[in-house]
């Protein structure tokens, strides 16, 4: 999904193409199992989480089940506001010598260290 002037699209357009077929998949007769990577990026914050609630409570009421995953703390009250049908989970890292590293245990909750600023700052940014 690329951003296209030229051809009158937008990266954000195609995502609600795609998301408005999950969505309608969910209603039919087969089950639906999604997996949605930072989803609605494309749009203000305010949006993004009003839209976002909406895509997975519609998921949801449809019998889907499937992962979010994000970056966007802010989407994280999501899953509070659907619990229990809804929880948050997390990975951590550690960040050696400019390098990230991951153990890939899924642990529970929202995740409550930050790495963006420790890494910005390892690539030379002044932050």
């Amino acid at each position: 999904m690329l951003d296209s002037l030229q051809g009158g699209s937008s990266r954000f357009y195609a995502e609600l193409t795609h998301l408005r077929r999950i969505v309608e998949l969910a209603a039919g007769p087969l089950p639906v199992v999604f997996l949605l990577d930072e989803f609605l990026q494309g749009t203000n914050s305010r949006d993004r989480r009003i839209g976002a609630e909406a895509v997975v409570r519609g998921l949801l009421a449809r019998g889907a089940i499937g992962l979010i995953t994000t970056h966007d703390l802010a989407l994280a009250e999501i899953a509070e506001a659907l619990t229990p049908r809804a929880a948050n989970v997390h990975f951590e890292d550690t960040l050696q010598d400019g390098r990230m590293s991951f153990d890939y245990r899924m642990r529970p909750g929202v995740v409550t260290k930050s790495n963006a600023i420790e890494l910005m700052r390892s690539m030379g940014l002044e932050v």
